[in-house]
């Protein structure tokens, strides 16, 4: 966790400001502070202002999608190691294998339990 934080700090990025809202909200809830991005571009310049601790992204989103969010995350020093979970929509079988192969460590599907998102940061985080 961030040294001036007791919450962990988990960014979003999603596009759809409905799961936006909602993944926002239960993560508060849950005893996270949320930074919120509309596209992967937004959320770079969010991790400007504070580094988090785990990421949820959103793969299809303008101006950046989510994988390529991913690998520059993974090119930050600052965001190097934090766990990022892939929170999509599309269905394929190689959409798991794609988030990996840019860096993700875990891959949710939509629609998706609120709940058992909590609980995979909670894991993601060692909380």
């Amino acid at each position: 966790m961030t040294p001036e934080a007791a919450r962990p700090v988990v960014l979003v990025a999603d596009d759809d400001e409905d799961i936006l809202a909602l993944v926002g909200l239960r993560l508060e809830r849950a005893g996270y502070d949320v930074l919120a991005a509309r596209d992967g571009v937004e959320a770079l310049e969010a991790v400007d202002t504070r580094t988090p601790d785990i990421a949820v992204v959103d793969v299809m989103m303008p101006r950046m999608d989510g994988h390529e969010l991913v690998r520059r995350l993974r090119a930050r020093v600052q965001t190097r190691s934090i766990p990022i979970l892939v929170l999509t929509a599309v269905v394929h079988d190689r959409a798991a294998d794609a988030s990996a192969a840019a860096g993700a460590d875990a891959h949710m599907r939509k629609p998706f339990s609120p709940r058992e998102l909590v609980a995979r940061l909670d894991e993601l985080v060692g909380r």
